[in-house]
């Protein structure tokens, strides 16, 4: 069931965006155009894309009335912003910071007057080791990088999936991920120093107390039994506060057949002038 609060403008005065991470955009094509058909969100940010740029099915999207831009990488990682109606123009590829990081995980496009930055986060495990020493250096770039564009004063948002549980409530069982680099308390002080800038949770925004989940693991049969986290976020720059309509997390499509483990989440904002 989509999670949602009612009064959700009409689509001439909102525009609706989603961050999805599919687990392989190929593998998983069927569903990812049957979700854009049901849905019709106007941006979509996707994460995981597994795929290396010329595997991109831009064709197949562009027949579902989407043009993408688009940082794969082979087997692994890959973000990807589309948009319907219009065109994404591109500002970036990569994050700022280190010139010889090659893991496709951020690119920034500006779409309908939003600067949309679609970011899949380091996971980090095993915890301590490498791979969370190169999670804490890519969200110290990430927090420098987003401090740059509230510095700018420019409508963005941070969307994708962030690998973060931010709060307790975010989590089925809390006690049982303390360790994780999921949970562990760096990367949640990471993410409140995210707020502090001037982002805002644009879910918590809106369900300030609501257990909200966003993936659910293959094992344990986590979906059947809810046991979920919510790791896919919208962080939304100043100008974008008081625009917030509404938001969810459709979680009905976790469910169909051969899905990812994590479920389309959205928001609306009210549509205004370009940048």
């Amino acid at each position: 069931m989509t999670v949602a609060v009612p009064g959700k403008a009409s689509e001439a005065d909102s525009i609706r965006i989603s961050t999805f991470n599919v687990n392989g955009i190929n593998g998983r094509l069927a569903i990812v155009l049957r979700w854009l058909e049901e849905t019709a969100p106007d941006i979509v940010c996707l994460q995981e894309l597994k795929a290396p740029d010329q595997k991109f099915p831009a064709d197949a999207l562009e027949a579902a009335g989407y043009s993408a831009v688009w940082n794969g990488q082979s087997r692994w990682n890959g973000v990807a912003i589309l948009a319907r109606g219009t065109a994404p123009i591109i500002t970036r590829r990569t994050l700022p910071g280190d010139k010889d990081d090659d893991q496709s995980r951020y690119i920034e496009a500006a779409v309908n007057g939003i600067l949309v930055c679609c970011l899949y986060l380091p996971n980090g495990n095993p915890a301590p080791g490498p791979k969370f020493d190169y999670k804490l250096k890519w969200l110290d770039r990430l927090l420098a990088h987003a401090g740059t564009l509230i510095e700018a004063g420019v409508p963005a948002v941070l969307a994708g999936d962030f690998n973060i549980i931010p709060t307790e409530r975010d989590v089925y069982k809390p006690e049982r991920w303390i360790d994780d680099a999921l949970f562990r308390q760096e990367v949640r002080a990471a993410y409140q120093q995210l707020l502090e800038q001037g982002w805002q949770d644009a879910i918590r925004r809106l369900y300030p107390d609501k257990t909200i989940y966003t993936f659910w693991d293959y094992f344990r049969n986590a979906w059947e039994r809810d046991a979920g986290l919510r790791l896919d976020h919208f962080l939304l720059s100043p100008p974008l506060h008081g625009r917030l309509i509404d938001g969810g997390v459709d979680r009905d499509v976790r469910g169909w057949e051969k899905a990812s483990d994590h479920a389309p989440a959205w928001i609306s904002v009210k549509a205004e002038t370009t940048l």
